[in-house]
């Protein structure tokens, strides 16, 4: 398997050649196979190790054995515990995803403080099919069958080719020690229930199966680039990029036959699950909202705005001194002092000092707010009405800020002034406040 195995990485990943190389090793068969390969190729490699403290004394018996081999072998080493099972409560996550974060963090942590290149693990063929028959039981997007990817960004996983059996006759054949994880054998976890109890059946039906399974994988790998090639096409002509949202236009996605294809490629990324809920958002009254861990998704008139979820704290708010000339609360203001004015605009208004009574407040809007809107002769109008009337969404109304003095609205910032606060053939003094990009 050397020869075969060093073939394998001078043709398929050379990149690898007078690298730093970090190996994450837990112990098992699996990994010590890899680290055994790594050693007898020459390369420069360090090895890490989690003992994510799960199996009491036998993660501490898995951590010394991979000390004393990594000493044995004057091999660098990098160790970390974890409490894993705190990290899962703290943020609701499964035992074994919660493992997957805190090991991957920590791996790029250790890249980039001690310049290593890459980060190997040792995922073969017989891991690929499991976690193909997980996404098959579970539901999934055509992604999720397209394999284990060989290089994910600084994660490289050089055994895929190679199937659970070919690495423990590597093991046996050179008198290669590992430590067995009791847990693989337990039944509570779904991979081990496929591993046990699926893929032995698939395989007695066909002996060939990770063979046939690769022809498989390749062919869908294929089909998912050339839905990655029409999602991008689409994208452009239905999808517009704002800076901290994206808006999809539904005119132009329900022209589409397969539009729900083209929803669940642009919004899967965000972390989005519920996917009918998403589709009936289309034809659902403007308001509605659903939601991600990080992010929302509000239908609007003729519009899915994608935004990030934040929490707005409705009562926050910030004063203002007199003869302060820079604000820097969620936006840019400055104010300065002039003698003549320019022209009013959106983003620049211009205001008689003497009718300013400070501090004045930045704020968020709140119901019942009334304001006297510049260019309407002095007729006032409820702040909620002038946010229909300008067919704003959701998000732009939790977005807004008000600048006040005392009661009353001098701005809705960035969009209009107030009358009551313009300039006059009477006034002395003139402010203008301008919102900077």
């Amino acid at each position: 398997m050397i020869s075969k195995f060093q073939k394998h990485l001078s043709q398929n990943l050379s990149f690898l050649a007078h690298k730093k190389l970090l190996l994450a090793i837990s112990g098992g068969i699996d990994s010590m196979v890899l680290l055994d390969l790594f050693r007898k190729s020459g390369f420069e490699i360090a090895i890490a190790h989690c003992n994510f403290q799960l199996r009491g004394q036998e993660s501490d018996g898995d951590q010394a054995f991979i000390e004393n081999y990594s000493k044995k072998n004057n091999i660098p080493l990098f160790v970390t515990q974890f409490d894993t099972k705190a990290f899962a409560e703290d943020f609701k996550l499964s035992i074994q995803v919660a493992a997957r974060e805190l090991r991957y963090k920590w791996f790029y942590e250790l890249l980039e403080s001690n310049q290593y290149d890459y980060v190997l693990t040792a995922h073969h063929a017989d891991d690929n099919i499991e976690t193909f028959l997980i996404n098959l039981s579970r539901g999934s997007g055509l992604e999720g069958f397209t394999g284990i990817p060989v290089q994910n960004d600084k994660t490289v996983r050089p055994l895929l080719p190679y199937s659970r059996d070919e690495i423990l006759e590597y093991a046996k054949e050179n008198s290669i020690e590992w430590h067995e994880d009791s847990s693989n054998a337990s039944d509570k976890y779904l991979r081990n229930k496929i591993r046990q109890e699926i893929v032995p059946v698939l395989k007695s039906l066909n002996p060939n199966l990770l063979s046939s399974f690769q022809n498989t994988v390749e062919n869908l790998q294929q089909s998912m680039s050339l839905v990655d090639d029409a999602s991008r096409i689409v994208y452009r002509k239905v999808v517009l990029d704002e800076e901290n949202q994206k808006k999809i236009n539904l005119k132009e996605l329900l022209q589409l036959p397969n539009y729900k294809a083209y929803l669940y490629q642009w919004l899967n990324p965000f972390g989005f699950k519920a996917w009918n809920d998403i589709y009936n958002l289309v034809e659902s009254q403007s308001g509605k909202q659903i939601f991600s861990d990080g992010f929302k998704l509000l239908k609007d008139r003729e519009y899915l705005i994608l935004s990030p979820q934040t929490e707005i704290d409705r009562e926050e708010k910030y004063w203002i001194e007199e003869n302060q000339e820079q604000v820097n609360f969620h936006l840019k203001l400055s104010f300065c002092k002039i003698s003549s004015i320019g022209t009013t605009t959106n983003t620049t208004i211009f205001v008689d000092q003497n009718k300013l009574k400070y501090p004045l407040v930045l704020r968020r809007w709140e119901e019942g707010d009334v304001f006297y809107p510049l260019g309407m002769n002095g007729k006032s109008k409820k702040l909620s009405k002038f946010f229909k009337d300008e067919k704003f969404s959701l998000i732009d109304k939790e977005n807004t800020l008000l600048l006040c003095s005392e009661n009353q609205i001098v701005w809705v910032v960035g969009i209009r002034q107030d009358e009551r606060f313009k300039i006059e053939t009477t006034t002395k003094q003139i402010i203008q406040i301008a919102l900077q990009e």
